[in-house]
């Protein structure tokens, strides 16, 4: 909801209030942005139009803005006319150099006289109820399929917009236009707000006209400007590296500057994602204030928490100014990336549930975003290059028999890519390796009772390739000048259309060569030597961001043309995990490590920001092809299931017994895959999570042995989000425990010895089959939420029995809670 009186606004969710104010002057108060500012009857009321109660916003305005009486100590006085104004001691929507304000700026012009003063004043506002869409961006949607019932503060199904039952008073999204002018050079600014009451999330975004008759150079133009009348916020961020992405780090800002940002490596990154939270230092999973952030962009982007040590902090997020500038000729507009925002005063797992919300429902699009994922097997760590169509066939035969349901064919079936050296932009099949091409092993494929999908790298092209060759032009490079390579490899110049047109052409030519289901879509370097032959000198800061314009062009083009293909983004794993790749992709494969250790602190970190059906997973064989680590399969399955799930192993040189498990694995999946994939998810604590159905009748946990000390057997499953009013039965998943897993300390049950790993250990393990402890307790959500149940003891070194939990170190456990039907 946006309601306006005079000249304040305030954008409602279902829990938080935005709060703005037209100062005399003409620039923005950011006024409040937190916990909601409205009652229930008050948002019902504003909502159905009652103009009286509009004037609530007035006095508002009046409450909470800032008031002073003199102008700052050593400040600059916006103008005689509006004294005491100080921009640097003000709250601002959007901010500028040259008119006093000296913290970050949102916005920076270098003017055809040279001045870099920006005077951006109101000029008008508009409100609607439809949701614009950016011209060369992705951006936030709303299909009309959700909307938020006031009166009883629920999400409610729609049809068409509108709810079934016309008496309910239904929040749905909205949209403010709020237009600023520079007036001394002729531009215009427009700020864009997008409500999205169900899922208490904002977005942001700006576009800059160039209304004046000389082109000016935009320095910067970010997509988010928060400011706080607060100091001793905390800003969190993700960061890491190829196969070890999404590691959580917190710093404290009192004063000065915090930063999160991908510099130049053209991509959002797994050196940092985009994704940042703010809280308050008493934050904590469920208690609060806090903020997510994001951006619903795909390159080099910069996010800081700065405080001038008073009482203002100033958030902002966007494009990276770093090498960043674009020439606006006059008549011409530059739209900036949109930001995504939500408060939750309920602290990191509120925060979540909302955003996750929020990118399921206004992010994620197409026939995909509602349909379960399948399990997929991949070939990749099963042979990497070294295949041919009878390796493969193996492979997808032992799958098809456990009950998977996508094969899906790695690097290395085109052109003459035997290694990464060569073959990239070749995108005709290698027949050596595929005789009866694409079409042939995919109807094969199909005829098993499994889809088909195929990796691709359209982005890149190797020096040694014939559309190398034919097009070296095409390739990112700075003329007569050596150039760095990355995986072997260059990126195709996307600035230029004739390249985009290939890439289209040639994409299309191979989805529809077979009856392809999956595409997995990879980009494994990050940029050097950015430059385009097609630009000008003035005009090659221009690069990374026309880059992507071109990149998103393509993505839209083809997944409209090929809207039944399940697309899943990847870049050297966790490299591009964004909300710019999820707006056409519905998953991204989050990391290169498939180690279930590793996993756990990956995927934990991806959970702040993103849903669990965006995640891609998969388990992999051992000793792990990224660390050499050994785990169990029962935890390699547990971890990956809590996400979009897959199997990259291959399952034909596996033993029969461990075919076996991983056939049990794949049709529990199959039962719980709804609350895996689309349940609200909760962290327990660091090692325990669970994914809960929407209507709360079923839920999945999983409880991790991060370290197994001896003495310590209890064990105590806490819930978090449970119907306190429903009784559930939680039940573990029983595993198969091989007794040589207990090395010697058979010898304590043995009438003769056996000898640990000899000829009668493996008789005994082969014939004798174990079962783990089956846990069983019915119980309230009430008590679940705030008691937990306590389940069978862990082996702590002093006695075994059929009921003591093997729980060793790398151990899981999975948790399945149903709803007992009560007479």
């Amino acid at each position: 909801m946006i309601i306006r009186s005079n000249n304040n606004f305030l954008l409602q969710t279902r829990s938080s209030s935005y709060f703005i104010k037209v100062l005399p002057s003409g620039h923005l108060e950011h006024v409040h942005f937190g916990a909601t500012l409205l009652s229930r009857n008050q948002h019902e009321e504003l909502l159905m139009g009652n103009e009286e109660d509009a004037a609530i916003l007035d006095k508002m305005a009046d409450a909470l803005g800032i008031k002073r009486l003199h102008e700052g100590g050593n400040m600059i006085n916006y103008s005689p006319e509006t004294y005491p104004l100080c921009l640097e001691v003000m709250p601002l929507e959007i901010s500028s150099f040259g008119k006093g304000d000296i913290r970050d700026p949102f916005i920076e012009i270098t003017h055809p006289d040279g001045s870099e003063t920006c005077d951006f004043l109101f000029s008008k506002a508009e409100i609607k109820n439809e949701l614009d869409s950016p011209e060369t961006l992705p951006g936030a949607y709303d299909d009309g399929s959700v909307g938020f019932d006031v009166r009883n503060k629920v999400t409610i199904p729609l049809e068409n917009g509108k709810a079934k039952d016309e008496s309910l008073v239904v929040d749905r999204p909205s949209e403010l236009i709020i237009t600023l002018v520079d007036k001394g050079y002729d531009l215009r600014l427009e700020l864009i707000y997008k409500v999205f009451p169900e899922c208490d999330t904002i977005t942001r975004s700006a576009v800059i006209y160039n209304d004046s008759k000389e082109k000016v150079v935009v320095e910067r133009l970010l997509s988010n400007q928060l400011d706080f009348q607060k100091c001793g916020y905390q800003l969190t961020s993700f960061h890491g590296r190829w196969a070890d992405e999404m590691g959580m780090y917190t710093s404290m800002c009192g004063a000065g500057k915090v930063v999160s940002e991908e510099l130049a490596a053209g991509e959002s990154g797994s050196r940092s994602n985009p994704f940042t939270m703010i809280s308050t230092p008493d934050v904590t999973e469920d208690a609060g204030e806090c903020y997510g952030l994001n951006l619903i962009y795909s390159g080099n982007h910069y996010s800081a928490l700065s405080s001038n040590g008073t009482f203002l902090s100033r958030f902002v997020s966007g494009i990276q100014p770093t090498g960043f500038a674009w020439t606006l000729e006059p008549s011409e507009k530059f739209e900036a990336p949109e930001s995504v925002m939500t408060y939750s005063g309920k602290g990191f797992n509120g925060m979540s549930r909302s955003m996750h919300s929020f990118v399921r429902k206004h992010v994620v699009r197409g026939e995909w975003r509602d349909k379960e994922r399948p399990v997929l097997i991949n070939n990749w760590e099963a042979t990497y290059f070294d295949f041919d169509e009878s390796k493969l066939l193996r492979i997808a035969k032992e799958a098809a028999k456990a009950g998977i349901e996508l094969f899906v064919l790695d690097d290395g079936w085109f052109g003459k890519r035997n290694d990464d050296k060569a073959g990239l932009g070749d995108w005709y099949v290698n027949t050596k390796k595929l005789p009866d091409g694409l079409k042939g092993i995919a109807d094969k494929i199909n005829a098993l009772g499994m889809d088909f999908g195929l990796w691709v790298e359209p982005e890149m092209v190797n020096e040694d390739s014939d559309l190398y060759r034919a097009h070296p032009d095409w390739a990112v490079k700075v003329p007569g000048h050596h150039h760095s390579l990355g995986r072997n490899q260059m990126i195709l110049d996307l600035t230029r259309k004739e390249v985009q047109d290939y890439v289209i052409k040639a994409m299309s030519d191979v989805f529809s060569s077979a009856n392809i289901s999956y595409i997995k879509w990879d980009m494994n370097r990050i940029f050097s030597d950015r430059y385009s032959i097609d630009l000008p000198a003035e005009r090659m800061r221009e690069f990374s961001h026309r880059y992507y314009i071109g990149l998103y062009r393509i993505m839209k083009e083809l997944t409209e043309k090929f809207p039944k293909i399940l697309f899943e983004g990847c870049s050297a794993g966790g490299n591009r995990f964004d909300l710019g790749i999820l707006s056409f992709f519905p998953q991204i494969w989050a990391s290169d490590d498939t180690d279930a250790v590793c996993r756990m602190d990956i995927q934990r970190g991806y959970s702040y920001g993103y849903p669990l059906n965006t995640i891609g997973a998969h388990v992999s064989a051992v000793p792990n092809h990224q660390t050499l680590n050994t785990v169990p399969l029962e935890t390699r399955f547990s971890v990956a299931a809590f996400g979009c799930f897959g199997y990259e192993l291959n399952i034909s040189e596996l033993s029969d017994e461990q075919k076996k498990q991983i056939a049990d694995q794949v049709a529990f999946y199959k039962q719980w895959r709804r609350v895996f994939q689309f349940g609200v998810y909760y962290r327990l604590d660091k090692y325990r999570l669970m994914a809960i159905s929407p209507d709360k009748s079923m839920a999945v946990a999983l409880v991790f042995q991060k370290e197994s000390r001896p003495n310590m057997d209890y064990v105590c499953l806490k819930t978090k989000g449970l119907d306190p009013d429903k009784v559930y039965t939680i039940t573990n998943r029983q595993v198969r425990i091989n007794i040589k897993d207990f090395g010697s300390l058979i010898n304590t049950i043995s009438p003769v010895h056996v000898k640990q790993n000899g000829i009668v250990h493996g008789m005994i393990a082969r014939f004798y089959k174990m079962q783990s402890e089956k846990d069983e307790v019915t119980a309230s959500g009430s008590i679940l939420n705030g008691c937990g149940a306590r389940l069978w003891p862990d082996y702590g070194g002093t006695g075994y029995s059929e009921d003591t939990r093997m729980f060793r170190t790398g151990d899981t456990r999975l948790y399945v809670m149903a709803e007992v039907e009560l007479d």
